[in-house]
């Protein structure tokens, strides 16, 4: 038998690296297609779930569409909106990435389902009566335009990298299709008025609120002689204000949906679990901090824990409330294409709350890290402390906001006390630098204090442009979509 030439062998060789090249050239092109793959089969999946519970319903077909349409709100509302929950605690180092979005996931689908209420107002915020649209089908017409319009909103926020309301979004949709479908006396403009408002109050009420938070830090904690005898007093004391404004928020956000409960039900309640959270957590802090060496490293690794609590239960409230953004249009189709008849308020069925619940966790899942690092890391340099402050303001504005009747973002709050937390930083920074120069004949040049600038100017324009024009862009898509919607059915 002869024995193959040594060039055959070579050949073999050449072609076998070939197809290995090749197939890593593939596995490099089909990785960024995997997260829009699920999502897309998990549009659909949803979409065929209401196609088998309609069954031979006459506007069957309609559901389908419009639970697809609500299933890819959903995704887009966990891929911009959660970020403001995990970014500071990611951003901090006291979760991994994976960590959080674990949490993250569990949190936001147990407060969609456990307290995101059987009844959902059709526009929640009051922006379009039932009554203003001439019948059903103008109406369903209306609310998918409004849902899809935010959705792809939300959609391209989330790819610019900028985190928007997804509240505001579904506002502007509701108003676009409002407009189109009845003219401009449809639209409740005082809830406008309200909700501009709440662009500029939102943000700098967080920002306060954090700011203030870490001056406290930074005057009774760190710049102290001893470190550790100072976080073993203050730290409970501020786990029991995080836990006592958590159990407000909560009981405001959450429980409020099963439960009828007042504010000052829910701030007595608050005192009283805050106070028990104090109590508790003395121990427990000075356990934690025996043997801890009398420096800032230390007292980081006390406010870990408490961070990573209220970042769960941050995406807990925002599971009960924000999934109304999803499912509220939804829910509206669905009561209007059952009993051909409109509501100010509907029933949500389960599947449809799953729906909501299990978008927003797939969202996340799938597209949310890119957001997540950037209200993490890329704002401002955040730490636990910092992280803490962030998470505690998130919690204080809304229920001072609500306490005021004010309607607020939770993006934008959260968004803004990180920039609080950086803007207190820079000035902090700055102060001390002239104090130190004072003190050393030094004079520290203009130039130089730029450069020492502890948060990225960039991201603030890119932030305010997307906050200024979502109600606008929302408005105009969803006008363009509901006239499209109705020239097709017509």
């Amino acid at each position: 038998m002869a024995t193959p030439p040594i060039n055959q062998f070579k050949t073999l060789d050449k072609d076998l690296s070939r197809i290995g090249l090749l197939e890593e050239a593939t596995q490099f092109v089909a990785r960024p297609l995997v997260a829009p793959g699920l999502g897309l089969a998990f549009i659909v999946l949803a979409g065929v779930f209401a196609g088998i519970l309609m069954g031979a319903h006459p506007g069957g077909l309609i559901v389908v569409f419009a639970a697809a349409i609500g299933a890819y709100m959903a995704l887009n509302i966990g891929a911009n909106d959660v970020a403001n929950n995990m970014g500071p605690a990611v951003g901090a180092n006291a979760l991994t990435l994976g960590g959080a979005l674990i949490i993250a996931a569990i949190f936001e689908i147990a407060g969609s389902l456990i307290a995101g209420g059987d009844v959902v107002k059709t526009v929640s915020t009051g922006i379009l009566s039932p009554d203003a649209l001439p019948d059903s089908a103008h109406f369903i017409w209306a609310m998918m335009a409004a849902l899809l319009a935010s959705a792809l909103w939300l959609h391209l926020a989330t790819w610019m990298g900028a985190p928007v309301s997804t509240t505001h979004s579904i506002v502007g949709g509701v108003v676009g299709a409002g407009v189109a479908a009845a003219g401009l006396a449809s639209v409740n403009w005082g809830a406008i008025g309200a909700i501009a408002a709440s662009w500029v109050i939102s943000p700098i009420l967080g920002g306060i609120f954090a700011a203030l938070f870490l001056a406290f830090i930074k005057a009774k904690i760190i710049y102290v002689e001893d470190k550790i005898a100072a976080g073993r007093k203050w730290v409970p004391v501020l786990i029991g204000i995080m836990s006592g404004t958590f159990a407000t928020y909560l009981a405001l956000k959450g429980v409020s949906k099963l439960v009828d409960i007042g504010l000052g039900t829910a701030v007595l309640s608050g005192i009283a679990f805050g106070f028990a959270a104090w109590k508790a957590s003395v121990p427990l802090v000075r356990r934690q901090s025996e043997g801890a060496e009398n420096r800032k490293k230390s007292l980081k690794k006390l406010f870990t824990m408490p961070l990573i609590v209220s970042a769960a239960l941050l995406s807990f409230a925002h599971g009960a409330n924000d999934v109304a953004n999803a499912v509220g249009p939804l829910a509206a189709i669905v009561h209007a294409v059952r009993e051909g008849t409109l509501a100010d308020k509907v029933e949500v069925p389960f599947w449809i709350m799953a729906v909501g619940a299990f978008g927003i966790s797939v969202g996340l899942s799938l597209f949310g890290p890119r957001l997540i690092k950037l209200v993490g890391s890329e704002i401002t340099k955040l730490n636990a402390m910092r992280a803490y402050c962030v998470a505690l303001s998130a919690a204080i504005t809304v229920i001072v906001a609500s306490w005021l009747g004010l309607p607020v973002s939770s993006t934008h709050i959260a968004v803004g006390g990180v920039f609080g937390v950086g803007f207190y930083r820079e000035w902090h920074a700055e102060r001390r630098a002239r104090l130190l120069g004072l003190q050393k004949g030094k004079v520290v040049p203009a130039e130089e204090r730029s450069r020492r600038l502890l948060v990225r100017r960039s991201h603030i324009t890119t932030v305010v442009a997307a906050w200024i024009i979502t109600v606008p862009a929302s408005a105009v898509l969803s006008a363009g979509l509901y006239w499209l919607m109705n020239a097709l059915d017509g």
